[in-house]
């Protein structure tokens, strides 16, 4: 059986529209939309990176979460794009395993780093007499490092075991960009051992920090709930609403996909979801973290003018 099994060259992704002029259009809006995201992204690092009043670890950990954001959108949207101009939407078997690579091990590291940046703000509110102590600058890279290599591990291991799969001539994928469950359900053979991968690593870097990110902000809402029930305020609030708004929308999608792997889910269904992970999330979240955060537009405010009086 093993003979008559075949392994393609390239694929062909059928993308989201075969009108010329639809594409287009998406072409700009899509352009538009990751050029922001580069923007965006890039103004959180750049300004996290020389402002020294924003060298704590929440920033730290912004950074690494803006790092991210940059990578996974650029792993599939310039591929996408350029598709949008061309009338053969081909790829490459090795950029294909490329870009699924670089998609899983830095979806993984995002949702790691926002477990990192859940358990620093439940040290900020529920701990701050041994805060200091917990999320020191070494404790704080130990914590990214780990993020990092966690994705970079579970991505190795489940790109190995997706790529290996043949799919006996078929190389026409109904998405629009590289996508795990996409080939594996082009597969001609058994995908057990696929679905027990997928599985398992949705356990380890998706349901596992999910649970301790929503322990975390259990006790984070408590603690602020009684400060407000005694007449106090809490600084953390604001930054409590913009940390679970990017949970939500990143642990969201994620559940839904990958916890259900031999689940047959629309098409059309996954093309919206994975858009909506790979460019409208990394695109809003230096919206969500810059115009509720005040030391942000502090930092903004205060490079602009170190600018503007340099130039004079």
């Amino acid at each position: 059986m093993r003979d008559n099994l075949t392994w393609v060259s390239e694929f062909v992704l059928m993308g989201l529209s075969s009108d010329r002029q639809i594409q287009a259009g998406l072409f700009v809006l899509f352009g538009a939309a990751y050029l922001l995201t580069l923007v965006g992204n890039g103004l959180i690092i750049f300004l996290i990176v020389l402002d020294t009043r924003l060298h704590l670890p929440m920033y730290f950990f912004l950074c690494n979460l803006a790092v991210v954001d940059i990578g996974c959108t650029s792993s599939g949207i310039p591929q996408m794009l350029v598709h949008f101009l061309l009338e053969k939407k081909t790829i490459s078997f090795t950029r294909f395993a490329t870009q699924i690579f670089f998609s899983l091990a830095l979806g993984g590291t995002e949702f790691l780093v926002l477990a990192a940046m859940a358990y620093d703000l439940y040290s900020a509110v529920c701990d701050l007499l041994h805060y200091v102590a917990v999320m020191g600058s070494r404790h704080c890279v130990v914590l990214a490092a780990v993020s990092w290599l966690m994705g970079l591990a579970n991505s190795a291991v489940e790109t190995a075991v997706t790529m290996r799969l043949p799919t006996c001539g078929h190389h026409v994928l109904n998405h629009v960009v590289c996508e795990t469950l996409a080939l594996v359900r082009l597969a001609c053979v058994d995908v057990t051992l696929n679905k027990v991968v997928i599985m398992a690593s949705s356990v380890v870097v998706l349901l596992v920090p999910c649970c301790l990110v929503s322990l975390s902000y259990a006790h984070i809402v408590a603690v602020i709930l009684q400060i407000r029930a005694t007449g106090g305020s809490c600084k953390a609030f604001g930054t409590c609403v913009s940390h679970l708004t990017v949970v939500s929308m990143s642990y969201g999608r994620a559940l839904v996909t990958h916890m259900q792997p031999s689940s047959i889910v629309l098409t059309k269904q996954d093309k919206v979801v994975a858009l909506f992970y790979a460019l409208v999330t990394p695109m809003l979240n230096p919206l969500i973290y810059s115009l509720r955060n005040q030391e942000m537009k502090a930092a903004l405010s205060r490079v602009l003018m170190r600018t503007s009086e340099s130039k004079l």
